[in-house]
């Protein structure tokens, strides 16, 4: 039918070709469908099936334009089925195959770190390889990346809470200087003191740079009543979920064409705002793995719902004679 449909109208000698002549050759080569049999089907009303499949292919390109282009079928699937779609992965994946639609893929990224030089005497492996937390504010993760621009190198610095997945803090500078780090520390110290949670005790994991290591990095996790946690030399698996963090961005955001500005990222000015919006959507709408394809200020946010209703009770409520 398709092959009918491309060459029906192909010019051979000054003359349309048509469907009989096309149906007769095939015929030939073994191929049997008749004229009458080509009408029929043209003629036909489309299946339920495949009007469904229109329907979920709008609603498949919608999610994945939404969510940067970035999304692979188990996460458009995911997604349509929050939003009330009730519809089969493998469903999903067939309809995205077809339409050209996947996911980004990541890359590695040039090394940031810089062990050498560092002010404060290397603290001890807390983590160990073991990310994970069983609450907000018990163990946030630390790294730096980079992004080229026409103006030169720029960096980006992320902190992120291990038990959420949330970025609670982040900066961007065309230095690499502990101010960057330091800056993106005090974002997610202001944002939780903010929202009146209490980070005493927190672990503070990163890897051997300096900008980590520095002085004025040390005391201000003290004042926060924090305790830093440094990975081995020369290892990445010893901070592995902030290097996870900055492949992500990488391939979300600066690799994306839906984010790159056209032409390029031009200065600091470009990639600072393109994180700003980055942050938001992946904190607030984007759908993570590991928390239960959930993003991560709903995961939170129901995890002091919950904790906050076991802590705090209903009150009982008394009958007319008093009693509970």
């Amino acid at each position: 039918m398709a092959y009918i449909d491309a060459h029906r109208h192909d010019v051979v000698d000054g003359r349309e070709v048509g469907v009989e002549p096309i149906c007769a050759v095939l015929k030939k080569a073994g191929v049997k469908i008749a004229p009458s049999s080509y009408y029929a089907a043209k003629s036909r009303p489309p299946s339920a099936r495949a009007v469904r499949d229109a329907e979920l292919v709008t609603d498949i390109k919608v999610a994945h334009k939404a969510n940067l282009g970035v999304y692979g079928a188990r996460k458009i699937h995911a997604e349509l089925n929050r939003e009330g779609a009730r519809v089969a992965r493998c469903t999903v994946e067939r309809l995205m195959r077809a339409e050209g639609l996947r996911g980004m893929r990541r890359d590695k990224s040039r090394k940031t770190t810089i062990g050498e030089g560092a002010e404060t005497e290397r603290p001890e492996d807390l983590v160990k390889r073991k990310f994970v937390a069983t609450a907000p504010n018990q163990l946030w993760v630390a790294d730096l990346t980079y992004v080229r621009t026409h103006s030169g190198w720029t960096y980006v610095a992320f902190v992120l809470d291990v038990f959420s997945r949330m970025v609670v803090g982040w900066q961007v500078s065309t230095s690499l200087r502990t101010d960057l780090a330091l800056d993106a520390l005090d974002m997610g110290l202001w944002a939780r003191q903010r929202a009146g949670r209490d980070v005493t005790g927190l672990t503070h994991h990163s890897d051997r740079g300096v900008q980590y290591r520095a002085i004025r990095y040390a005391e201000r996790l003290a004042e926060a009543e924090a305790v830093a946690s440094v990975g081995s030399k020369g290892d990445s698996y010893d901070n592995a979920m902030a290097e996870a963090l900055n492949s992500l961005f990488k391939a979300e955001c600066i690799r994306n064409p839906v984010m790159r500005p056209k032409g390029g990222w031009k200065s600091v000015i470009d990639v600072e705002i393109a994180v700003a919006e980055y942050v938001d959507w992946f904190n607030h709408r984007r759908l993570h793995g590991e928390i239960g394809l959930v993003p991560p200020a709903e995961f939170e946010a129901s995890y002091w719902e919950t904790t906050n209703a076991n802590n705090y009770p209903e009150t009982p409520v008394l009958t007319e004679a008093g009693s509970k």
